[in-house]
């Protein structure tokens, strides 16, 4: 982006509304403006075909429109594909497009690496290099819509914020960008077909339903607090049943659950009497558990556990009235399933 020049794809509607009325416009530009930032194929003010040209060049003199294009694409046997995207600075994320039938589910990173240091997530290694802005984080969105759209395939149905980084840690621009993404001249995604994947920051939890109305996963991966902090070294901060309680005190619409997200790991959480440990844990949440046998790679000694072991944790907690589901891994071919993201810059100035 050029110096001095504001990236107007960071702005909020209610920003640009401010924006506008400081440059001495009428309101009805703030509208004008920022549903044309979210067409198909809008790179310049000069494209702004119903602004005046006069406003239209002082955009030009003052704001930029940024615009992400892949520098990379891998494409999966199972038909996810993993896009790179080289940021202004260099920097380098990643996010994955997941086809489920005639669904697409696009995971979105928010982060450039990550600071909490999980103990099985490749992405944890990179470190942490800095938030994205809200422009970079719906960026990500709406230039694999735009592919998704010239391939003439359907529209992407859901976002999960599970790829690169901490939502929470990145939570000011994780605002704006979700309030970017649901606004109706945005890119229009309803609150329903979003998901902010947790590892657990729990002051931001209770900020996060007061500020928007989205799904709520979590990263627990152990229900004991010995496990989950050998694991996940912000339990140390926010052990297992202070989690579980802002889990329980989070504002969730009827009918909608929180997602517990569980790892599973040979021989480290995956027996019966984990499983029971789980139930007793879950006890009086609305919520269903995903299963996710381990993606193996070679930084990390762990392994997945036998189908038989899955399988009978999964019974356990169904036998309980517990809804859990075994999610199988996508993309582990092209290092893009879970805990796999973790981009690298090439040699290149």
């Amino acid at each position: 982006m050029e110096t001095g020049k504001i990236d107007l794809k960071n702005l909020t509607l209610a920003q640009m509304r401010e924006w506008v009325k400081a440059q001495g416009w009428p309101a009805f530009r703030a509208q004008q403006i920022f549903a044309w930032l979210y067409r198909t194929g809008i790179s310049e003010f000069s494209q702004m075909t119903d602004i005046s040209k006069e406003v239209r060049a002082r955009l030009t003199e003052i704001a930029t429109i940024s615009r992400l294009t892949p520098a990379m694409e891998e494409r999966s046997e199972d038909g996810s594909v993993k896009y790179g995207f080289r940021l202004a600075d260099g920097a380098v994320i990643e996010s994955v497009l997941i086809p489920e039938g005639d669904r697409l589910t696009l995971c979105v990173s928010s982060q450039v690496g990550c600071a909490m240091g999980c103990n099985f997530c490749l992405t944890g290694t990179m470190g942490f290099v800095r938030n994205l802005s809200a422009g970079e984080i719906v960026g990500q969105v709406q230039a694999v819509t735009d592919i998704v759209r010239a391939q003439g395939r359907n529209r992407i149905n859901n976002l999960v914020f599970m790829g690169m980084g901490e939502p929470l840690a990145n939570f000011d621009n994780l605002i704006d960008g979700l309030n970017i993404l649901m606004e109706q001249t945005g890119l229009d995604f309803s609150s329903r077909r979003i998901t902010v994947s947790t590892c657990g920051i729990v002051p931001k939890l209770k900020a996060l339903g007061e500020a928007v109305t989205v799904n709520l996963a979590i990263s627990l991966h152990a229900a004991d607090d010995e496990t989950r902090s050998r694991l996940m070294p912000i339990n140390q901060t926010y052990p297992v049943d202070e989690l579980l309680a802002a889990c329980r005190a989070y504002p969730l619409p009827s009918r909608r659950k929180v997602m517990i997200e569980y790892i599973m790991i040979k021989d480290l959480n995956d027996s019966v009497r984990h499983a029971r440990l789980l139930i007793k844990k879950l006890h009086k949440l609305r919520c269903k558990v995903n299963l996710l046998p381990y993606n193996e790679n070679k930084t990390f000694p762990y392994q997945s556990p036998d189908r038989e072991r899955v399988e009978l944790f999964q019974q356990t907690l169904r036998d309980s009235g517990i809804t859990a589901l075994i999610r199988e891994s996508r993309g582990g071919d092209i290092s893009a399933a879970c805990g796999q993201l973790a981009a690298e810059a090439d040699e290149e100035e």
